[in-house]
């Protein structure tokens, strides 16, 4: 035979039957008096659950326990309310509460339980709802702010990708709470409401059936109902007072992950000042007023003790404190630990010096954090590789207005601005000039001015280029990333990048990877394609011509090349996408034969043994021709053949670092270009 497992879910389902039952059918008194208590002990379990809940989302089920225990409270309303018209007998739990509250005087017993209904409705019910209904707004209203803070610790590191998930579904939780809790605090209101009306049916009705009924004297009858409908409204308004404190205690709890009694305490009781003070002022109002003076004076001297004590208390924590954390910093020291994290070097790293932490604070209004974020999103988007984090970080070594960008721990470039000064650059075209502080835009080495904010819409009207400090830090860094893009991917990227494409290509990957080659060498593929600019997004058409020729080869330079080629749509619109770039230079043939002739092959791979001489002819030639395009204002590119292209590019690439170099089997063959120039050799 199978055994059952008992749920909480199998609970709770019984927990609601229970309640939809016995509105239909009539209850035992015995049984109606533990039900009461079980509804009392359930009230004390959620109030106290509250009360030492560390954090709001502790009780994340509070709006549907609200729910569960209003529908059994009002079950039992209705069970103890047809017990007293009918037998006249509801259980010794209500007969009790109405005896025992009331202290036999009915009037005292009325009034108190009057008061009692108008303290849950008026203040905490009334209460409760209002903050529920402003916390809910105010939550969903901080959202956006909320998730860009995350955005923004995530981008400068100070936060990892799993910590980054974890806020942020805390935060659609609290707004699920909240606006769960908005609604739910309706049905407590509408509990208190409609057990004041069942009190007064309760009450009317019993008169009526005790006189016209049970012939009773309407005295006695009067005695015997309104000591009944107390005891009632009592048992079924405790708990709902209790939950509607607990309701209150939940929403009203502070921001900070701790029990609220901890918190309430620390912050009353933290200053000895304040206890003086109110110490002092106690004492003076029992010696100098008609007052108690025992009473006042005692409760002074009392609390200026207490003041005392604490303020004694507080100065053995800051030197305890002090004591820790000098402790703390020589463990640091000594540990090993500590070391292997000085280890550690960051891909990329902003530093500046002060002048410049207001453009990445964003409480001064600095937005240097949020394009951050967008650099690493364009070029995503533009190279198809994700950039490591950018460690943003303050230098005092450093001038104020300077800043520095480092790959891997070392410095690669440096720029320095004005700060609330703007940068103008003439494109070309400008006659007037304007004057200003000269200096060099730090992205491109081109001359430029720095303007005050006076003078930027003159300089706009004459034709410059005018940017912030915050978009030339950007931009220069955004050409440093895409300059050393390819040595910052790594494997571990690269097989992040597999395991993407993997989810929709399955065959594809499992055919290439490791049957034909391995992370390391599709690593340097997609690096040789990212240092000449070339977009790896299309991954599925890269891996699909890896996949046609690594069976034949497994040199990564000979495969970039077929995957170029693979590209030549792709790069055919990057480089010819507009008229500007539809004039070239072509390789002389000659030069191309005497490279092919220089050729080494060895197991490493190829390389040239170019003469010395020859060399140098075909670098001061290239630069004659490059020249010329340079000052046209024109993109300078040659266009060699399919097999020559590698190594012209070798050849050129330490001392021509801009020099696009492409082959005619990477040219759509719709692209019309003009030849303007050819680089070549004297035969002497």
């Amino acid at each position: 035979m199978r055994k059952v497992k008992f749920s909480s879910s199998i609970f709770l389902g019984i927990y609601l039957l229970i309640a939809v039952v016995f509105m239909l059918v009539p209850m035992p008194s015995v049984l109606l008096d533990v039900l009461i208590t079980f509804n009392l002990s359930m009230a004390l379990i959620i109030l106290f659950n509250c009360i030492f809940a560390k954090e709001t989302l502790s009780m994340s089920s509070f709006p549907t326990i609200l729910l569960f225990t209003t529908i059994f409270r009002i079950s039992l309303n209705i069970s103890s309310t047809r017990l007293i018209l009918t037998t006249g007998e509801p259980g010794n739990v209500v007969t009790t509460f109405g005896q025992f509250v009331g202290g036999g005087n009915l009037v005292i017993g009325t009034i108190i339980f009057i008061v009692l209904i108008i303290v849950q409705m008026v203040v905490i019910n009334k209460g409760s709802e209002r903050v529920s209904e402003v916390t809910a707004r105010f939550t969903l209203d901080a959202m956006p702010g909320k998730q860009m803070a995350i955005d923004a610790d995530l981008s400068t590191g100070a936060i990892s990708d799993k910590e980054a998930i974890v806020r942020r579904q805390k935060i659609q939780e609290e707004a699920s709470f909240f606006g769960s809790m908005d609604g739910a605090t309706k049905y407590v209101k509408g509990d208190a409401i409609a057990g004041l009306i069942i009190t007064g049916v309760n009450f009317v009705a019993g008169l009526i059936t005790g006189i016209l009924i049970q012939g009773l004297e309407p005295m006695e009858a009067l005695s015997k109902y309104t000591i009944l409908t107390i005891g009632d409204g009592l048992v079924s308004q405790l708990p709902s007072l209790l939950i509607s404190l607990a309701t209150g205690v939940i929403v009203t709890k502070a921001s900070k992950e701790a029990e609220i009694g901890d918190i309430v305490f620390s912050e009353l009781f933290q200053s000895g000042r304040v206890l003086y003070i109110v110490g002092g002022a106690l004492i003076f109002l029992g010696i100098f007023t008609p007052l108690n003076i025992v009473l006042y004076v005692g409760f002074g001297l009392l609390l200026i003790v207490l003041g005392r004590l604490l303020s004694t208390r507080k100065e053995a924590e800051e030197i305890e404190e002090e004591v820790q954390e000098e402790e703390v910093e020589a463990d640091q020291m000594r540990r090993h630990e500590n070391v292997n994290a000085l280890l550690q070097v960051d891909p990329i790293e902003l530093e500046f010096g002060y002048g410049i932490i207001p453009l990445a604070d964003v409480n001064q209004g600095g937005d240097l954090l949020d394009r951050v974020v967008m650099i690493r999103r364009q070029i995503a988007l533009e190279l198809g590789a994700v950039v490591p984090i950018i460690r943003l970080r303050d230098n005092i070594q450093l001038n104020p207005n300077q800043y520095i960008i480092k790959i891997k721990g070392i410095q690669v470039s440096e720029g320095e601005i004005l700060f609330d000064h703007y940068m103008a650059m003439n494109p070309g075209y400008v006659e007037e000039e304007i004057t200003g502080i000269p200096t060099f835009e730090p992205s491109f080495h081109l001359p430029a001015v720095w303007i005050t904010e006076s003078q930027r819409e003159r300089a706009e009207s004459y034709g410059y280029t005018v940017v912030d400090p915050p978009s030339i830090i950007a931009t220069h860094l955004t050409e440093v990333i895409r300059t050393h893009l390819d040595e910052l991917l790594t494997r571990q990227d690269v097989q992040n990048l597999i395991n993407n494409v993997k989810e929709n290509n399955t065959t594809l990957v499992d055919e290439l990877i490791p049957k034909l080659l391995n992370v390391g060498e599709i690593q340097k593929v997609l690096q040789n394609l990212l240092r000449e600019g070339i977009s790896i997004r299309d991954l599925v058409s890269i891996f699909e011509v890896l996949a046609d020729h690594a069976p034949t080869t497994r040199d990564t330079d000979v495969l970039t090349e077929y995957v170029r080629q693979g590209l030549k749509r792709a790069i055919s619109n990057k480089f010819f996408g507009g008229e500007e770039n539809s004039t070239v230079i072509t390789l002389d043939p000659k030069i191309e034969q005497e490279i092919m002739n220089s050729v080494k092959q060895t197991e490493q791979g190829a390389y040239l043994t170019l003469d010395p001489d020859i060399t140098r002819k075909i670098l001061a030639a290239t630069e004659k021709e490059v020249a010329k395009l340079e000052e046209a204002g024109q993109v300078p590119i040659i266009i060699t053949s399919p097999i020559v292209r590698m190594y012209f590019k070798k050849l050129t690439n330490d001392y021509f670092q801009n020099l696009i170099v492409i082959s005619y089997n990477e040219i759509e063959s719709n692209i019309e270009l003009q030849s303007v120039g050819m680089v070549t050799i004297d035969d002497n």
